[in-house]
Order: C-alpha cells, then structure tokens, then sequence
C-alpha cells in the first residue's frame, strides 16, 4: 500500500464524517401554531341577511360564508372615482415606497448572507515590499548582511466555513423569515392604505352630504322667517316670534363651518394618501353658477338631500322629493344643466366623492377563522417574526459546538517583478477547528434569550390572531347593526318631515305655536342628518370588513408569484433539539 493510498484510507471517515455534520442544523424546525378552529367569529350566530329600509344604501346584504374577498374588494363599492383613487394611492404613496425599500433590503441582505454561507471566499493578492535582513541579529557574524532588496508576491487563497452544526443554514432561514415579515408588512401596509382612502372618501361624502343637508334646512329655515317677519309687519305675528325662529336658523348655521372644516380636513388627508400635497384637494368651481361643483350640482333640487335619499331609486326616478317647509320647485332642465356644469367643471387630484356614486355592497364574502390566520398580512407577518425567532435560536445552539475552517492558498515571490509568474513556489493548506471552551456563560445566554425571544414572539403570534378575529367579529356585528340603525333612521326622518308638514301648515291656519314649529324643525333637523351619517356607516362598516378579513391580497399574489410556498403545517411550538 503506497503512503498515498493509506492517507486517502485514513482521511475518508473524516471526510465522511464531516459530510454528515454538514447536513446537521442543531435547534428546532418551525412549524406554524395551529390555525383557529370553528366556523363562527363572535359569541352568537348572526344572520346571513341584513334587514333592509326603503332609502338609499337601504338594501339587504347577504354574507357569504366561506366565500374569499376579492383581490381590488373596493370595486365592490361601483365606484370608478374610488377605483381610480385608491389605484393612484398604491403607485405614489411614499409609504407604500417605505415598505418596498425595507423589502428589498432585506432581500440584499438575505442574499450576502447566501453567498456567504453556501461558497468560499477567493481573493487575489499582490504586495511589494522593500526589506533589509541583518544576519548579525541571528548571531551570524562570519558573513555581511546582504544589501537591502525588494520582494514581490502574488497568491491566491481560498477558504471556507464548513457549517457543520448548520448555524450558517438557520441564519439563512431566519433571514428567509425576516424577507417574509417585510413581505408581508408591504401587504398590511397597502390593505391599510387602500382602506384609509375608502373610508376616507365615504367620509367625504357623507360630510358632502350633510353639509347640503344643512344649507337646504337653512334655506327652508330662511324662507320660514320670511313668512314670521311678513307676520310681525303686518301686526299679526309677535315680535318674539320673529326672533324665536332667527334662534332656530343660527342654530342650524353653526353646523355648517364645522362641516365645511372636516370637509376640508378630509380632503387634505385624501391628498396625502394619494402621495399629493393638500393643495391637490382643491375642489373644481363650476362655470355656471361660479362655486364648488357639489353645491351647483345640489342647488338644483329642493329640499334635504337626504330627503330625496329615503326614496328607493325607483321611486326617485319618477318623480322629486317634496320639502315639508315649502320652497321653489326646480325648473325643467336644471339638473341637466347642474350636471353638464359639473361634468365640464376642471378636473381635480384629488376626485369629489358623493354618496349618491357609492353602492353598497349586495354580498359580503366572510371566510373562515382559520383562513384567515394563513392570510391575513399581520398574523402572516406576526408568523414569519416567529420563524424568524425559531431559526435564532438554531444559531444561538449551534454556536455551543465547534467551527471548522479550511483554507488553501497558493502563489509565487520573487526578487524581480518580470519572473514573478513564472513559476509556483509558495502555497499552503490548513483547516482550523475552534471549539469554545470558556466565554463566561455568554453562549448559554444567549441561547436562552433566544428560546425567551420565540415565546415573545409567540405570544404576539397568538395576540394578532386574536386581534383579527376580534375585528371581524366586530365588523359583522356592526354590519348588522348599522342596517338595523338606517332602517330605524329611516323611520324617524320619515315621521319627523309628515310632522314638520303638519305642524307647519296648522301654524300657517293658527293652530299651533311657533314653539310647537321650532320643535319639529329641530327634529327634522337631527333625524336628517343622522340619517345621512347612518347611511355613510354602512358604507364604511363594510370597507372595515373587508379590511378586517384581509382583504384579498394573497389572490393577487397567487397570479404573481405561482411559485410561492405553502403556508407551514401546523404543529406543536418548537422545543430545542437537533435533527
């Protein structure tokens, strides 16, 4: 047997050996916790149907169990003003910007790290150096020291962590984990922005709403005082009459400012989620009457608008509203030409949203509570910091066994740069191993900060589960609720504008007195708009569902990324081991 052939006999165990180490990651191998059973999210069953009220956004909603949200769910609102808003919002929201930035670091920082665990490190050396070498210092005194010289070198080294207990490989899962939670963040981050404009533009245009509410009770207020004060002039009508009912009408007129602030604040918000300074929010005047579209647009009709609300759409299209104060009936071909006006009107950033261009949804898709612990972007990204802790405490153990690095190198010196490469006279290779001995208790700390680490994060994992599934229950709670309100609403102003009728026409003959007047234009006044409000709140309960349930993002992400893998198996939490 040659030497050769005894060293390749003597060394093929270690090399086998250390292949074996190789495929071993010490520390546990996550599994996702169990997803929640059952089918219910609150305490009770609930309906699949709403009820229902003869105004608009009156309509029953039907809830669709098991059903998945849509991947773009507010085109489920039928509006292109919404579409085209929130679709403006996810290309130029500097938050969204933020996100995608986070993301793609640490996709560079997953990939370093790649590059180095799975090849060697290669570099190339060159060096020059000017030396003088005293032989007398050697205790050689029988020779001179030779004169001063240059030495060149050139070489090539190699080297290479071998991961035997596999801390290299958890430290890749775990940077895999941390990919993931960016991921996943991007994803909460545009649910959440594209629910913020949703709800913003319903509160725009409830605002919108109200505030015509207001001024077309301050009209009919203002027509009622000019009615008193012919009264008071000719001597029929107490002065304190007069008086009484300028109260009501300041009354009214105080709403408006506050509306037109929050009108204007919820534009300027718009703006900003539309990645456009508030400037943007700028509302288009209408050419024909010289003011904001929506007021040109609204002036043509008489009456509240919500009282032309609490007419199914059927009946709206046969004939107009009838304002229980009285007033002026629209002339023919006004509402063309308000809207010929409106339509022509500049356009603006930031779109106008109105009430009236809102649909409710007729369906609401509701799935499942262990749906939507794979999918929804904050539990999934709750999960992946969970992995992300599992995989570190692989690290943590791994660091307790020892390391080994192998290295080789290889290369020429010469006295004269011109022969440098001529030939090879210079290599070496080494392997290392370094086991830790003593460093304080350090490395056991560490590893039980890390298992102290994944509990935290496991508890937080728990915490957002129970957080969504608290938020939709609250959601379908306050779909069935707000429905349940509108139809109560409905009512009200329905009785309150028959008894301002009423009350209205006897104080005309002399029945009633003004106070008994001033009481049912108070009434009409409240049960109007709180008709409008409850009517913007089913709107907006329903976008919070939808946010609530996910929002549909991972259909998207299905046609993008059809390779994208399965969400974990469940299994019991990990424990410290090694595979």
């Amino acid at each position: 047997m040659t030497l050769s052939a005894f060293r390749c006999k003597r060394l093929s165990p270690l090399v086998g050996a250390a292949t074996l180490l190789a495929g071993c990651a010490v520390g546990p191998d996550f599994v996702a916790p169990p997803a929640p059973d059952g089918t219910r999210y609150g305490a009770g069953s609930s309906p699949s149907t709403t009820t229902s009220a003869p105004v608009r956004h009156g309509d029953a909603q039907r809830l669709l169990d098991g059903a998945d949200v849509p991947a773009q769910w507010w085109r489920l609102f039928g509006s292109a003003a919404l579409d085209g808003a929130i679709r403006t919002a996810l290309a130029n929201s500097p938050t969204l910007a933020q996100a995608q930035a986070s993301l793609e670091r640490a996709q560079h920082d997953y990939a370093a790290a790649a590059g180095i665990a799975q090849w060697p490190a290669i570099d190339a050396r060159l060096d020059a150096a000017r030396q003088q070498v005293n032989i007398e210092s050697m205790g050689i005194t029988a020779f001179p020291s030779p004169p001063p010289f240059t030495l060149y070198g050139a070489s090539v080294r190699v080297s290479y962590v071998l991961d035997l207990f596999g801390a290299q490989r958890r430290e890749l899962e775990g940077l895999r984990a941390a990919v993931d939670f960016q991921r996943f963040e991007l994803e909460a981050a545009r649910l959440s922005l594209a629910a913020n404009v949703a709800t913003a533009a319903i509160r725009e245009a409830s605002l919108r709403a109200q505030i015509e509410d207001t001024e077309a009770l301050v009209d009919a207020q203002r027509r009622q005082l000019a009615i008193v004060e012919q009264g008071v002039t000719l001597g029929g009508t107490a002065r304190v009459e007069a008086e009484r009912q300028r109260g009501e009408l300041a009354q009214t007129e105080t709403l408006l400012p506050g509306l037109t602030r929050q009108l204007a604040a919820t534009r300027h918000q718009l703006a900003v989620y539309l990645g456009l300074p508030p400037a943007a929010a700028a509302e288009p005047v209408s050419e024909l009457a010289g003011e904001p579209a929506h007021k040109a647009a609204s002036a043509s009709t008489s009456g509240p608008a919500s009282e032309r609300a609490r007419q199914p759409s059927s009946e709206r299209s046969n004939k107009a509203a009838s304002a229980p104060t009285g007033g002026p009936a629209a002339e023919p071909g006004a509402d063309s030409e308000a809207g010929q006006a409106a339509s022509n009107a500049p356009a603006t950033a930031v779109p106008v949203f109105r009430l009236a261009e809102l649909r409710l949804p007729d369906t609401l898709p509701v799935s499942l509570p262990s749906t939507l612990a794979r999918r929804r972007p904050d539990i999934r990204a709750a999960a992946a910091l969970l992995h992300r802790a599992s995989a570190d405490i692989g690290v943590a153990t791994a660091n307790l066994y020892p390391s080994l690095t192998l290295s080789a190198s290889a290369g020429t010196q010469s006295r004269s740069g011109g022969d440098l490469f001529d030939h090879l006279n210079v290599w070496n290779i080494a392997a290392g191993l370094v086991q830790p001995v003593f460093r304080g208790g350090a490395l056991r700390a560490r590893q039980r900060a890390a298992e102290a680490a994944y509990r935290q994060a496991l508890a937080a994992h728990r915490q957002a589960v129970l957080q969504g599934l608290r938020e939709v229950a609250d959601a379908l709670q306050a779909v069935h609720s707000d429905a349940a309100t509108l139809r109560a609403r409905a009512e009200a102003a329905r009785r309150a504008a028959a008894t301002l009728a009423i009350v209205t026409e006897q104080y005309r003959l002399g029945g009633v007195s003004q106070l008994a007047l001033i009481d049912a234009q108070r009434q009409h006044r409240e049960t109007t708009l709180a008709l409008t409000r409850a009517s913007a709140d089913r709107l907006a309960d329903s976008a919070a569902l939808l946010q609530a349930l996910g929002g549909g993002w991972w259909q998207t992400e299905a046609e993008a990324n059809a390779g994208a893998p399965p969400p974990h198996r469940a299994a019991n939490p990990p424990t410290t081991a090694s595979r």
